[in-house]
């Protein structure tokens, strides 16, 4: 019997986050979570593989029924040659319409902020954003998590002495 070539599974193509947000679990507290796929140029895929994007200070907007990621820079492949894309330009994110209108709806109200905590290559190989319906942390709140985490890795290091 011959065996069968060039079939490949995509499920056990895992690849970790290319992109994350560090900025957004300290300054935001997230409230809810949405998955939402990206509207890219070919070099754009092909720099986002190479794991060359950065999120930080990036936000996602609902404007005319249509969710825009604002802010995130991809950076220029360089074997792309003259077809080049613009690293910071507005990018559509692909919804459902109704994900749209409860965004829309939740944003109007006073404080949440629609922020990208990563971007990341599903199991089919398509790039996804992940977004997080947030609202902004006080100082003091920022303080308190410093805290509590410092706290946890005490006992952490103590226990560890005693085992």
């Amino acid at each position: 019997m011959s065996a069968m070539a060039g079939k490949t599974d995509k499920t056990t193509n895992k690849q970790g986050p290319t992109a994350i947000n560090k900025k957004a679990y300290m300054n935001f507290t997230l409230l809810d979570r949405f998955e939402a796929g990206l509207e890219l140029l070919g070099s754009e895929v092909k720099s986002l593989r190479v794991a060359t994007a950065d999120l930080t200070g990036s936000y996602a907007r609902v404007h005319d029924d249509e969710c825009w990621l604002v802010g995130a820079k991809i950076a220029q492949y360089p074997q792309a040659g003259c077809q080049q894309h613009d690293p910071d330009r507005k990018r559509k994110l692909l919804l459902h319409k109704a994900q749209i209108r409860r965004l829309k709806n939740k944003l109007e109200q006073r404080g949440f902020t629609l922020v990208p905590v990563r971007i990341y290559f599903n199991n089919k190989g398509l790039a996804k954003v992940e977004l997080a319906l947030a609202t902004g942390k006080r100082k003091y709140d920022k303080r308190r998590a410093i805290t509590e985490r410092e706290q946890k890795r005490d006992v952490s290091r103590s226990m560890k002495k005693y085992k």
